[in-house]
């Protein structure tokens, strides 16, 4: 059997960072995994060296004619979204697609897939910058500002930069389970996944001592997963008004303390999911949840999937 073929897209004033990152993800052997890794080419919209941000150029090997056999198609962030693609490369993946190949965009990449029409009715995000304007030009999509990514299945779209190392770690881990998607993520120095959203990455100011004081809250409720957190509590523990714990908590991670309790929650649940094969009660009990109804309940709110359609899907055969 033929081995994935991951093609990256590039073209002239190509976005260095995120082209790299999918370049480090998939181009390089990692025998160390011991299971068969993805082939990997790059091919050019258009012919010539291609121009990439800080002075670079690349020659790239192949034309776009590598998309027809491409199993996952990456996207870095397109040159300009106010630039109309090419109807040529459109149509190229709106061929892919219908074949069933995997389409991935990172941050403003995903104005191809919108301009195709691929994610009509379906929900998608994209850099905090871009995403009122997606959403203006493309009514048809439910853009999501505030996630790092999204998983509708054969479309995957990443908001900006890093987001993109989030969304190509998620797709080893559902090509090839959790050990070896955290083995990739050790070897790059990152976080196998990341919680919480785009918020918490937007410049706002808050006093050296109250993220201070926040930062040792939010590693404590992680190591205690399994106490009671309210409000209240946590307001208690981190020396602080209710009032300005609720404000801190919104301003750094997008949301209030309990929805940031319970999302980190279902964070340990992936992972207890992933790694264990312990029953869904046990899971409950150990993430917090108290009951197998309320993790139930919660997960499939934050995931929008159940956690045993998570385990199968996340656990290699």
């Amino acid at each position: 059997m033929n081995k994935h073929l991951v093609v990256a897209l590039a073209y002239d004033q190509l976005c260095t960072f995120e082209f790299g990152c999918t370049v480090e993800l998939f181009a390089l052997a990692r025998p160390e995994l011991g299971v068969e890794w993805y082939d990997f080419a790059v091919c050019a919209m258009e012919a010539g060296p291609i121009r990439a941000a800080g002075g670079i150029t690349l020659a790239a090997p192949h034309d776009l004619t590598l998309l027809e056999r491409a199993d996952t198609i990456v996207i870095p962030g397109w040159r300009d979204p106010n630039e109309a693609p090419p109807e040529a490369i459109l149509a190229l993946l709106r061929a892919a697609h219908a074949r069933g190949a995997r389409l991935c965009s990172i941050c403003s990449g995903v104005f191809l897939l919108a301009a195709a029409g691929l994610l009509d009715g379906k929900r998608a995000t994209t850099h905090w910058r871009y995403a009122q304007q997606l959403a203006q030009r493309f009514p048809a999509i439910d853009v999501l500002p505030g996630d790092l990514y999204v998983d509708s299945g054969q479309l995957i779209t990443s908001a900006g930069s890093a987001a993109g190392l989030d969304m190509l770690l998620h797709l080893v881990r559902r090509d090839y389970g959790a050990r070896v998607a955290n083995l990739v993520a050790q070897r790059l120095v990152v976080a196998p996944h990341r919680e919480g959203g785009q918020a918490q990455f937007l410049p706002r100011p808050m006093a050296h001592d109250e993220r201070g004081r926040l930062t040792r809250l939010m590693d404590w409720v992680r190591t205690h997963p399994q106490e009671k957190h309210t409000v209240a509590s946590m307001a208690a523990r981190a020396a602080m008004s209710a009032r300005t714990l609720q404000r801190q908590f919104q301003d750094t991670t997008g949301f209030g303390p309990v929805e940031w309790v319970t999302r980190e929650r279902v964070a340990l649940t992936k992972d207890l999911l992933e790694i264990s094969d312990l029953p869904l009660a046990l899971v409950a009990q150990r993430a917090g949840f108290g009951s197998e109804e309320s993790l139930r309940h919660h997960f499939r709110r934050v995931t929008a999937t159940s956690p045993g359609a998570y385990r199968r899907r996340f656990t290699p055969a």
